[in-house]
């Protein structure tokens, strides 16, 4: 790894890159996850009025989420392809603050954590990138607009 950061001085350290599940047994797996974007009132109330020059902001970022949660073992390299067969993304406002949680659903041997997660940072991201001009300061600053709270609420395995 020519030029790269090693967590130790020996180079030979062997990384399951990936676990084996073959003798997991396929079950009923939901992964429940949220986080939180801070937001102007300026910005809140173009996003419901629909005056964001981008498009509908909670449509375009709802599809956002979803991907991602299909793409998590391209972006997460530990992750296996998992099928997923239910996807929810729903929006809430409280106050000026939009709160994103996604819901994932799979029959697998492993989890779907890292999907909803995925989806939810993925979801507030794509609003954020939306918005950013209307929460822009003098100075070109975000002294509102941040990412924060993103957990997972709830998991079942079953």
């Amino acid at each position: 790894m020519e030029g790269g950061t090693w967590l130790s001085e020996d180079k030979s350290v062997d990384i399951e890159a990936v676990v084996r599940i073959h003798e997991k047994e396929i079950l009923y797996r939901k992964a429940v996850a949220t986080g939180l974007l801070h937001l102007k009132i300026t910005t809140k109330e173009a996003i419901e009025s629909g005056a964001v020059k981008k498009g509908d902001v909670i449509q375009a970022s709802t599809i956002a989420a979803i991907q991602a949660v299909k793409e998590t073992p391209r972006i997460i390299p530990h992750c296996h392809p998992i099928p997923i067969e239910g996807v929810n993304v729903e929006w809430i406002w409280e106050g000026t603050n939009l709160r994103c949680t996604v819901t994932v659903e799979a029959m697998y041997k492993t989890g779907v954590e890292m999907e909803a997660l995925t989806g939810v940072s993925a979801g507030l991201l794509c609003v954020f990138d939306m918005v950013k001009s209307y929460e822009k300061d003098e100075q070109g600053q975000y002294q509102k607009a941040r990412l924060e709270q993103i957990h997972v609420v709830s998991k079942i395995k079953q």
